[in-house]
């Protein structure tokens, strides 16, 4: 680990000690505001020596929790994530405190002032950790606890890894080297990078590597104390969450596939349904533009939810079960299937089981335009609320392009499709498929309500800002 991130790992500690004092302190003289005293008068005594000498004591208590709850970890946590931790261990720390109060029989004088306490400690430590973030971010941009790093791997996931730290610095990754392979020549030249002070880490970015080349590579960095990292291949991916029994002396490994099970699974149910609710309302001004401008710019329905043969269009659903899918038209009628035959020619995904037809005639004006936009796709919110797909998930495919997944890639159908997921806010059309199953694998094993959160708030801006639409 570097030393900044130490330093500011470290730094956490006095800094949420001061901000929980603010946070104590402005509810006390926010109690005496006259506002609030015009209100509702002050009928106890306590000045404010008296008050932190009491509030001190549960500071440190508060600062114990946040450790407990993994705040002080030196691994950090995505934003969403960090600010979950703050507000449920601030919300621990504040249940303890009352109940000691309880059990102790020392009612304390003013529940205002607890109550402010508590929502102002969210607060106030939110904005420190993230104002600490905002400086660690703004040294990255000067190179000020950058992580070097090789790639080794000549992939479209080394591209990618690549690229994405190239164009993200907040990360804190620099590439300095990239290798096709790992071998003794180039043990001799990292060795020699590591002696100069150049390099910090290597990724093995090649799921394909042989084991032997692995070991080696993993020996190399331990011998020369290099931080060690590796791209998971499908089946690693596959595998992902587990949990191990022991029956008779025996660890017996069970793959789990997604926490959406059980409470998750209702919780989802419950969100996709207000959700969908909401933004079917919200749309709806745009969902009549738009289906006023389908009809007045080509012949045809406004919506696609027929083939060319008159059957009914299908998406591939949870578990594999195909459902009645439909969207706004953007292509001319009776067009579908020139995607397979005089098309063919120019599908921008070959070898993938997935067809995009580049510079693609049958789009109309404003086909293009709902497509960029992916307004052509806000009548999924009706399938949401119908229960066919959700408001985050894997994309829903085509019945003939889901026959041509590998049985590892199937794992994307484990839970419903989603309007948007990992993979729309992290490239849209442009990934390469099997890039975009692994995002979607991810996504499948570490479901959370705060990631469901994130991709959500984040749609909106890749839509307006990034390219990849298909």
């Amino acid at each position: 680990m570097k030393r900044s991130e130490l330093t500011f790992t470290l730094a956490l500690v006095p800094f949420d000690f001061l901000a929980l004092l603010a946070a104590a302190t402005a509810a006390f003289f926010a109690r005496f505001h006259p506002a609030l005293t015009a209100l509702r008068p002050v009928i106890f005594d306590l000045n404010l020596q008296r008050y932190l000498a009491v509030v001190t004591p549960i500071i440190l208590m508060f600062i114990a929790v946040f450790a407990v709850a993994g705040l002080y970890n030196a691994r950090r946590f995505s934003i969403a994530s960090e600010l979950s931790r703050v507000g449920l261990a601030c919300s621990a720390s504040m249940a303890t405190v009352f109940a000691i109060s309880f059990f102790s029989l020392t009612l304390f004088e003013s529940r205002f002032i607890a109550l402010a306490a508590w929502a102002l400690s969210i607060l106030f430590v939110s904005v420190t950790r993230l104002t600490l973030r905002g400086l660690q971010r703004s040294l990255l941009y000067l190179d000020v606890g950058t992580h070097r790093v090789v790639v080794i791997g000549d992939t479209t996931a080394a591209q990618a890894l690549m690229d994405e730290f190239a164009q993200k610095r907040h990360l804190g990754f620099r590439v300095v080297a990239h290798y096709k392979t790992f071998n003794k020549a180039l043990a001799t030249r990292l060795r020699k990078m590591k002696r100069d002070d150049k390099i910090d880490e290597i990724i093995l970015a090649n799921p394909e590597a042989t084991r032997k080349q692995t070991l080696e590579l993993i020996a190399f960095t331990e011998q020369e104390h290099l931080t060690f990292r590796y791209s998971a291949d499908l089946f690693t991916a596959a595998v992902g969450r587990s949990i191990v029994h022991h029956y008779a002396g025996v660890p017996v490994i069970e793959v789990q596939k997604t926490p959406l099970d059980g409470w998750g699974a209702i919780y989802k149910r419950v969100f996709d349904v207000v959700g969908s609710l909401v933004l079917i309302i919200l749309t709806s001004p745009i969902m009549l533009v738009t289906a006023i401008a389908i009809k007045l710019d080509s012949r045809g329905p406004v919506f696609f939810k027929k083939l060319d043969d008159g059957s009914k269009s299908q998406r591939v659903g949870q578990g594999g079960k195909p459902f009645p899918y439909f969207k706004f038209r953007s292509m001319r009628p009776g067009t579908h299937s020139m995607r397979y035959d005089e098309l063919a020619k120019d599908d921008t995904r070959k070898g993938s089981p997935l067809v995009k037809i580049k510079h693609d005639p049958r789009i109309t004006r404003v086909g293009r335009f709902i497509r960029k936009f992916s307004i052509d796709e806000l009548p999924e919110f009706f399938l949401v609320l119908r229960g066919d797909m959700s408001l985050v998930g894997p994309r829903p495919h085509l019945p003939e392009e889901v026959d041509k997944y590998r049985p590892e890639q199937r794992k994307v159908l484990t839970i419903k499709p989603g309007i948007t997921g990992m993979a729309q806010i992290s490239g849209r059309a442009d990934l390469d498929f099997d890039d975009e199953v692994r995002l979607d694998t991810y996504y499948i094993e570490h479901w959370s309500p705060w990631l469901d959160f994130y991709i959500l708030l984040k749609t909106p801006l890749v839509v307006i800002f990034s390219k990849g639409a298909s």
